[in-house]
C-alpha cells in the first residue's frame, strides 16, 4: 500500500510503502472489541478494602452489663454502631486485572492500524521537527493538514520535543513513541498520524 508522505507545512516529500501485514489487513470488530476492553479492564486502580468488624483492632471485651443499664444490650466497642468500630458490610480489596493473548494483542494493534489506513484517516509525516517550538507556528501547520476534531500523533523511539512542547497546549492533539501505540488510543482519535520512524518501528515490531 502506498501512501504519501508530507511535511508539516503539507508538502509532499515522497511515497512510502506500507506492509499489508500491518496497514492492510480486514478489521474485525470482534477482535477490537476484546483488546479494548482488555485494557479499559486493566486501567482500573485497584479497590481498597475498608476495615470489617473482626480487622478493627481493639479490645474484644464486653464494656457493659447484658442488663440493668437502661441502654441495648452490646458486647464489644468493635460493634459498627460506635465511632472507630469496624465498617458494616464495607467494600472488599479487589484487584481488576485480565489476560489476554499476546497473539490477539497483536492483531488487535494490526487491525486498528489497518482501519485507519481503509478509513483514509492516516497521514504520514517526514518528522515532526517545528520552529522555535512554538504553538501558534503548529496550530496553523496541523489546520493545513486536516488532523480532524482529534488526532494521535506517534514518532519513533521517542516524540520529537519541539512537537511535544508545541503541541501541549493543543487539545484534542496527543502524541506517543512508537513502542506505546496502543488499539484504545488510536480508535479514541479521528486521525492517526505516524512519522516515518514511526511506520519503520511498527513494522519492524510485526515483522520481528
Amino acid at each position: 500500500m502506498k501512501v504519501k508522505v508530507q511535511t508539516l507545512d503539507a508538502k509532499a516529500k515522497g511515497d512510502i510503502d506500507l506492509s499489508d501485514e500491518v496497514f492492510g489487513l480486514e478489521p474485525r470488530a470482534d477482535i477490537l472489541h476484546r483488546v479494548v476492553t482488555w485494557q479499559l479492564h486493566n486501567r482500573r486502580a485497584p479497590a481498597r478494602a475498608a476495615r470489617e468488624r473482626s480487622d478493627v483492632n481493639r479490645t474484644g471485651k464486653k464494656f457493659g452489663k447484658q442488663k440493668g443499664s437502661g441502654g441495648a444490650r452490646h458486647g464489644d466497642r468493635r460493634a459498627p454502631i460506635f465511632i472507630g468500630g469496624g465498617k458494616a458490610h464495607g467494600p472488599r480489596a479487589r484487584v481488576f486485572e485480565s489476560s489476554l493473548n499476546k497473539k490477539v494483542r497483536a492483531l488487535g494493534l494490526r487491525m486498528a492500524l489497518s482501519a485507519k489506513a481503509r478509513e483514509e484517516r492516516l497521514i504520514v509525516l517526514d518528522s515532526l521537527e517545528v520552529k522555535d517550538g512554538k504553538t501558534s507556528a503548529l496550530a496553523g501547520q496541523l489546520a493545513k493538514l486536516g488532523f480532524g476534531r482529534s488526532a494521535l500523533v506517534i514518532d519513533g523511539d521517542a516524540v520529537e520535543t519541539s512537537f511535544a512542547r508545541a503541541s501541549s497546549n493543543l487539545p484534542r492533539i496527543d502524541s506517543l513513541p512508537a513502542i506505546g501505540a496502543n488499539v484504545y488510543d488510536i480508535l479514541n482519535h479521528d486521525t492517526l498520524v505516524l512519522t516515518r520512524a514511526a511506520v519503520e518501528k511498527l513494522e519492524a515490531r510485526f515483522n520481528g
